[in-house]
This record gives structure tokens, sequence and C-alpha cells, in this order.
């Protein structure tokens, strides 16, 4: 792994696999790492870690999953998150990919696109097995929150600043139209901007952000495309906020939308007026909230690590069947 800084300090088990190099990538920034060095170290990670199983992410992404997955043989398993809907530079790598993507005995999509996604762009069909989230840091911030309840809700949006796919311009002309007293909170990366009645934090921990979703409100993702998936969502069910997203299909996915009992209130992308209706809607009907709050509760839980992990471990135990077997170097 590589840390977000180099003064960060990360534990025994984790083995630094030096810098990286930011790429623009589907509306973002990915940093990858690259260079003869990656495929040194990886080797070397592989030779002297006497492993069970491999799990790799992203194996299609030119970094250390992809070294790791070109020196490595045995009990390997890959997560794929990406959902692009198309992928020229992976269809022209493809036939070079394959024979290594064919090493991988146990595949893994965090949600139905990124399992879409694979099969109709590698040809393989991954078991659906979502991201975990660690519910209870989030559920004891909204036990712990302090203070009196506040008659004014707070909302709050968490993104980076300078990722228009994040839709933070969406969120601040849905406020501006709100007519309703409200505090509003923006955390995330990037430069401030000016909005009268808006508190900017910029980045926080992750113990920061815990606790301004344990004491919010409404918890609002704007975003307009390039996700497949939404652990701030759940973070924000577990934390207690009731969840209003732009309708986007893994949004959806994770809101439960087309269940009986959904966990978050929908949006069509894009549509800033439909947001502020949303939010006068939820302000003005505090009965409603608590429903949606209630019902994100229990959405929550169904990715928790206690439940995703036992999911994973089977996998695992699958693609290591064979006694004995480790993960080796190939020759």
């Amino acid at each position: 792994l590589g840390p977000a800084t180099r003064a960060a300090d990360v534990p025994d088990y984790v083995t630094r696999g030096g810098g990286s190099v930011p790429i623009r990538y589907n509306g973002s920034v990915a940093r990858l790492a690259i260079g003869p060095q990656v495929r040194r170290v990886a080797r070397r990670f592989i030779a002297e870690g006497d492993f069970d199983v491999l799990h790799i992410h992203e194996p299609n992404s030119p970094s250390y999953s992809m070294a790791a997955l070109r020196v490595a043989e045995g009990p390997i398993v890959a997560t794929y998150h990406a959902s692009a809907t198309s992928s020229w530079p992976l269809r022209v790598a493809l036939p070079v990919l394959r024979s290594r993507l064919e090493k991988i005995r146990g595949g893994i999509a965090v949600s139905e696109m990124a399992r879409r996604w694979q099969v109709e762009q590698i040809g393989t069909d991954p078991v659906l097995i979502p991201n975990g989230v660690d519910t209870s840091l989030f559920r004891r911030a909204r036990e712990q929150a302090t203070g009196a309840p506040d008659d004014v809700p707070e909302i709050v949006f968490l993104g980076r600043l300078d990722e228009p796919r994040k839709g933070l311009d969406i969120f601040q002309r849905a406020i501006a139209e709100l007519d309703r007293p409200a505090r509003v909170t923006v955390v995330g990366g990037g430069a401030p901007r000016q909005a009268a009645g808006v508190d900017f934090l910029g980045r926080v921990s992750d113990a920061e952000k815990a606790r301004i979703l344990g004491r919010a409100d409404i918890y609002v993702a704007p975003n307009t495309g390039g996700e497949s998936f939404g652990i701030v969502l759940v973070e924000a069910m577990a934390a207690g906020c009731a969840v209003v997203a732009s309708d986007i299909e893994a949004f959806a996915a994770v809101c439960a939308a087309d269940t009986g009992r959904p966990a978050g209130a929908l949006f069509p992308v894009g549509d800033s007026a439909a947001l502020a209706r949303t939010l006068r809607s939820l302000i003005d009907a505090p009965f409603t909230r608590d429903a949606l709050i209630d019902a994100g509760t229990l959405r929550a839980a169904d990715y928790d690590w206690g439940s995703v992990a036992a999911r994973i471990m089977a996998v695992y135990d699958t693609v290591a069947s064979t006694p004995g077997e480790k993960v080796r170097v190939s020759r």
C-alpha cells in the first residue's frame, strides 16, 4: 500500500509500496505506481510472504495489483470495483492480459455494475460481494453526539470540491433554492468556495468524518456518475443520517430503491430543483425523515464487515482447497 502522506503511520502488517503518480480517470484522479521497481517489490513481497491466498484489487489497473498477478501463481482472488461503460485501452491490452487474468481463481465484484462490466469487457462472471464498512464507528459517533437537539437541521455534503462528478454545484444550487432554515456543511479536499451560510471544512480525518455524520440530520450525495458503489452512503446510514442521493444506478442499489422500504430518497441526477424539493419535504416532515433513518440503519447492517468478511472468507476457502498449497512466485 501507499500511505496518503509520507508522515502517515501504518500498522506493522502494511508494506509500503513506494510512490505513485496521479492519473486522470473516470472523472477523478487515480494514483498508480508504475515503473520497473513495482514488479521487483511485488515479487519480493510474494516470495517472502508465505501466503495462503493472494487477494488483489483491480487487476486490470496498471499498478501493484497487475504486477502481483504477473509474478504470482496459486490461490489468487481478485476484487473488481470499476464500472466504466467501455474501455478501449483495456480491449487493446486484453490479448496480453488474458493469460494473467486466467490465473484468478476467485473473482469478486463490489456491485452489480462492476460485475456487469467484467462480464461485458473481460468475459468473467465474479460473485457479488459489496464493499465492507465498519458501521460501529459511525453508530458510536451518533451515540456520542453531544448537545441538545436542534430545531435547525444540519445538511452535509462530502466529496472532493474540484471533481464536477461529485455534484457540489448541484448541491449549492439546491441549497440556494431551499427556502428553509438549515445548517449546511461541506467536507472535502480542494479549494473552498465562498457561499453564504455554508461551512467549508476541507479535508478531514476518518474520525472527524464520523463525528460530522454522527451529528448531522441529512446527508446529500448529488453525484452525476462514475460511481460503482457508494461507501459514504452506507457510512451516513450507519451514522443515523437521512440519505438523499441522485438516482444513478450505484446509489439506487445501495439505497434499495426498488424495494418496499427504500433506505434513501432519490432525485433525478443533475436536477437541483428536485433536490431542493426533496430536502424541503424531509425538513417539513420529521416523521418521514425518521422513517428514512430507520430504513438506512437496517440497510447499513447489510454492509457491515461482520457480514461481508464471512462471504469473502468463503471465497478464500474455495480457492485454497488444496491442502498445503501456497501462493508462489511464477517461474
